[in-house]
């Protein structure tokens, strides 16, 4: 039996960011990861379906070049070498965080570790498949999430005859379907009837909210949909899929029942936390409908047990979790830290992007705030107009007006993605709007836009 200072159940963003800052910080740190180093957003989920996005983007530049003055002709998608693609750049990517850990000189086994108690001394134990065991003075729970599979009939049958995918099984389809149907209009639903949209299937999707795009501004969601229904994007919102058949799905709305037709069906309902199977009744962590609970400094109800990443599911983002990974491992060695959950950014990696941070006017409100709201379009932004012929994005600034200081940014235009972070800089930092105007910002840039939206908030 080996002792350890930190001992990390799961290898994705959480644990081996907070496996190499524990290393850093002097902790012998073992981490255990049964499948590849990266999880869920590196191997089937962030960094893979980018690669297929980038590819129907520029398709899809080639294809509607001509108001650029570009004229392509025959312009397709080779789906067998976008998956190749992606497997190369997963396998180059998995390998340098594999690197990281041996040169943080963390101790890696590709296995699955189990919680099996606590010692008189205080050490908790982890038990590995041919029972022997591991102790450590600290433990930090990040075993991610999976996709949620609702009880709808059908549809765990037809997952099994591969009829119905998920996230995972779609980034390995060496075929473009002629019709996909997405159960599901959030982040990975839409993202995913973006580039099988490029690539040539005909998409229907099914959302039973009123919007796509999850939580998002409102204003921002619909012109989100009416970016796709130009498109070709089917969309059935407020609609509650009853049924999965092997030739399509049924949904019901207002109390009718109608089908779309499919050859492939996705489905990306949300996730759900990794917390079963591990262990942790044995020492009593606490657990709410799966997530493990935790306070701002990642600590769970237990000890020196924390916890990080989906498995929480305070925000089930690989950036996040990050985050709360550092939090946990500053805390453990003695840097008091907290997490912040008010300014975490969000993508939806459509084209185009939609970015969003902070409170939207709604949620302001409804936390009684006394907020500004400033709607431009990008068209003020220079350089987006050179490379958007007929672009209808905009941004929203939630401005609150006791504090003079920017609560939430949205935007719907390319490159919202590499700007949001600054946005989050003002949210976190509190920057109030007379600093904002003292930031000189590069021209033409899109991230103007920014500058002239805080101009344009009315005293």
């Amino acid at each position: 039996m080996a002792k350890y200072d930190l001992i990390i159940l799961g290898g994705g963003p959480a644990g081996y960011n907070a496996a190499e800052r524990a290393a850093e910080a002097g902790l012998k740190t073992l981490l255990y990861e049964q499948r590849a180093l990266g999880g869920v957003c590196l191997n089937e989920g962030c960094i893979p379906t980018k690669t297929f996005l980038y590819s129907a983007k520029l398709k899809d530049g080639a294809e509607h070049g001509k108001p650029y003055g570009v004229v392509c002709e025959g312009v397709s998608i080779d789906q067998p070498a976008v998956v190749a693609r992606k497997d190369k750049v997963v396998k180059a990517l998995v390998g340098g965080v594999g690197s990281s850990m041996r040169d943080a000189g963390v101790e890696v086994k590709k296995e699955s570790g189990k919680i099996a108690g606590r010692t008189d001394e205080g050490l908790y134990t982890v038990e590995e498949a041919d029972g022997s065991r591991n102790e450590a003075q600290y433990l930090l729970i990040a075993t991610g999430s999976e996709a949620a599979m609702p009880p709808i009939p059908g549809l765990k049958e037809q997952f099994e005859r591969g009829f119905v995918l998920t996230n995972r099984e779609i980034l390995d389809l060496q075929d473009v379907p002629e019709k996909l149907t997405v159960i599901g209009g959030g982040v990975i639903g839409m993202e995913m009837a973006s580039y099988f949209n490029s690539a040539g299937s005909k998409v229907t999707v099914i959302e039973m909210l009123d919007q796509v795009g999850g939580p998002i501004d409102s204003e921002i969601a619909e012109l989100l949909r009416k970016n796709y229904e130009k498109k070709g994007v089917s969309f059935e919102l407020g609609a509650k899929v009853v049924r999965v058949d092997g030739d399509g799905v049924v949904f019901e709305r207002n109390g009718r029942e109608d089908k779309v037709a499919a050859d492939k069906v996705l489905v990306s309902v949300g996730r759900t936390p990794n917390s079963a199977g591990i262990g942790l009744e044995t020492i009593g962590v606490a657990t709410e409908r799966g997530r493990v609970l935790t306070d701002d400094k990642m600590k769970t109800s237990q000890p020196n047990v924390y916890a990080a990443g989906d498995v929480n599911g305070r925000s089930m983002l690989a950036h996040t979790a990050y985050r709360e990974g550092e939090v946990a491992v500053n805390n453990m060695t003695g840097r008091t830290d907290h997490m912040k959950y008010n300014a975490i950014p969000a993508v939806i990696y459509t084209n185009p992007e939609v970015a969003t941070v902070g409170e939207t006017e709604e949620s302001a409100r409804e936390k009684g705030m006394d907020v500004a709201v400033v709607r431009l379009p990008m068209n003020y932004s220079g350089r987006y107009m050179a490379e958007n012929d007929g672009g209808d994005g905009i941004i929203k600034l939630v401005v609150n007006r006791k504090t003079n200081a920017v609560v939430g940014v949205h935007m719907i235009a390319n490159y919202s993605s590499e700007l949001i972070w600054g946005a989050d800089a003002l949210i976190t930092r509190e920057v109030p709007l007379e600093g904002i105007k003292k930031i000189v910002f590069p021209h033409p840039t899109v991230a103007e836009i920014i500058r002239e939206a805080v101009y344009h908030v009315q005293d």
